[in-house]
């Protein structure tokens, strides 16, 4: 009877799960159906290979650094839009995510039970920061997959005994896809080739064949790596740019003396505890425990919390994974992995929880341990307290995958995606709802000649809608507004520098453009540069807060 009773919870969690498997999956199918309107999608991961396709082949966009990350993601994005469709992306980001998913649950099945894995799936792709990339032409879930195969590949050559060289071979290729997905890759690289050599010395006693599959892996997965590391060798001499500019570009022009000088961006900076200090009154302790507020306080479009949701299950479980010794070489893997990716990107002063996405696979696979463990501990003790022990893990359960769809809803009533998907909304009625420049940006593809080139200010690079060449700087514009102040003083100089700029037109935010006028410079500075740009452009459009100037020849104002 009692047998029976537990095939029955067992069908039954099955069902439920697959059933909440089925419909999450539907939802981001829905979401995903939209056109692009994610930042960075609109930025640099359709936005530059839009750019190679208008320029008719790879160029080098010099102003663009995100234009020198890896993209073996981006590379599939041009297929697409070649073909003149900009949402199969989406789609294709998305199956990363399920990929990922289903890695989770290979794992779990063969290590525990079906229901284990399939809770692992839900667990995962309703986590928020997965619901959000899943629904948008990024690359983070790129880089998750990757890496996961990688790790997971390695566990399956280790529990084989390091026989064969299928999944050693599998895990080297995973992660060397992983490092042209995205830089972030370059953590769990070192991590895993220092694995490699440890598990091997410690389970076999061989320090030098150790350390030989070590290099091997290594090499194996430099030699995928290092057809973008060519590339940008002869592009700027730095393999890794944009990263470690203070280390391959000594010219920098930076007092060394009076700046904190960040080896991977080679740019001046105050430090992580002092900038979060002055920019959000945080003390010492509040930004050291940022590892643990990432899935405690995350909030999406904030750069103060991260830019994305996590869920405090991943943590609050993992202590009960550790309560047996059961696949303890595993669950320290997995945990080392976790703990040492996400106190990198820490310290490399990324502080955005999508950096930190590789390892959440292994936090999910510790929380289902976590939640079996004490399931299963829970079977030894007396009727009553079985009873109250599990339905308190079902609770647990219950108010973070709520707390889960509770986000899904007000993401979906965010985007409002239907009215789109059903024709009630036009593409550009939708795009306009999301991106406040699309407005300006269709007036310029509308009413300009094919062949101007548009100068972005104060846009962040945010160009994919844009249908005429167009030009931006790591500043953002900053660098071009000091250009402007520094040469109002005089009517040639002035118009001499709009013409060094090679423009046509300006598209240009304007809050943000008159935010940085008042905050760096007097009034009767920021009137003479006004009266200069009334004398030099005529405003062809003005409307929610952007302005398109035309820029006027020299010779037809004399």
């Amino acid at each position: 009877m009692q047998i029976n009773n537990i095939r029955r919870f067992q069908a039954i969690s099955i069902y439920l799960l697959s059933i909440s498997i089925l419909l999450l999956i539907l939802i981001e199918i829905t979401l995903s159906l939209t056109p692009p309107i994610a930042r960075d999608a609109l930025i640099h991961h359709l936005a530059i290979p839009k750019l190679w396709l208008m320029n008719g082949s790879f160029y080098e966009i010099k102003w663009a650094d995100f234009s020198y990350y890896p993209m073996n993601i981006d590379l599939l994005y041009l297929i697409p839009l070649y073909l003149n469709n900009d949402i199969i992306p989406n789609f294709i980001h998305m199956c990363f995510g399920i990929g990922t998913a289903y890695l989770i649950y290979n794992y779990l099945s063969n290590r525990f039970s079906r229901t284990a894995g399939l809770l692992g799936i839900l667990i995962f792709l309703s986590t928020p920061i997965i619901v959000r990339m899943s629904t948008a032409a990024y690359v983070d879930l790129g880089l998750v997959f990757f890496t996961t195969a990688s790790l997971f590949a390695f566990i399956r050559w280790r529990d084989n005994q390091y026989k064969g060289y299928k999944w050693f071979f599998l895990s080297a290729i995973a992660m060397g896809l992983a490092l042209g997905t995205k830089y972030n890759a370059l953590i769990a690289w070192f991590f895993m080739t220092f694995v490699f050599v440890f598990a091997y010395s410690k389970d076999t006693g061989k320090q030098w064949t150790a350390i030989k599959y070590g290099a091997i892996f290594f090499i194996i997965s430099l030699m995928i790596f290092s057809p973008w590391l060519i590339k940008n060798m002869m592009l700027t001499g730095n393999p890794l740019y944009p990263l470690f500019k203070g280390f391959f570009n000594s010219s920098n022009n930076i007092n060394y003396e009076e700046s904190t000088i960040s080896l991977v961006s080679g740019n001046s900076y105050m430090g992580i505890f002092k900038m979060r200090e002055i920019l959000y009154g945080e003390n010492f302790w509040q930004t050291l425990l940022i590892p643990f507020r990432f899935f405690f306080q995350g909030q999406d479009s904030s750069d103060r919390y991260f830019d994305g949701v996590l869920n405090p299950i991943l943590l609050i479980m993992i202590p009960f994974a550790f309560i047996n010794n059961k696949f303890s070489f595993d669950k320290f893997l997995l945990l080392s992995f976790s703990f040492f990716f996400i106190l990198m990107t820490f310290l490399l002063d990324q502080m955005r929880i999508r950096y930190i996405l590789p390892a959440i696979p292994p936090l999910v696979i510790l929380t289902i341990l976590g939640i079996t463990n004490v399931w299963q501990w829970a079977a030894t003790k007396s009727n009553l307290l079985k009873n109250i022990l599990r339905t308190g893990v079902l609770c647990i359960i219950i108010l973070m995958i709520g707390k889960n769809i509770i986000y899904i809803n007000h993401y979906f009533q965010n985007i409002q995606p239907l009215n789109y998907i059903l024709g009630k909304e036009s593409k550009d009625d939708f795009i306009s709802r999301h991106d406040g420049s699309y407005a300006a940006i269709n007036y310029i593809n509308k009413n300009t000649s094919e062949k101007a080139k548009i100068r972005l200010v104060m846009l962040a690079g945010r160009g994919y809608y844009l249908n005429r060449s167009y030009v931006d700087d790591p500043s953002f514009g900053m660098n071009v507004i000091d250009g402007l102040v520094k040469n109002s003083k005089d009517d040639k100089l002035f118009q001499d520098y709009l013409n060094s700029l090679g423009c046509t037109h300006m598209l240009i935010r304007m809050d943000m453009f008159h935010q940085f006028l008042q905050n760096n410079y007097s009034p009767d500075t920021t009137n003479r540069l006004f009266q200069q740009m009334k004398n030099t452009m005529n405003t062809v459009y003005n409307s929610n807060g952007y302005s398109v100037m035309e820029i006027a020849s020299f010779s037809s104002r004399n």
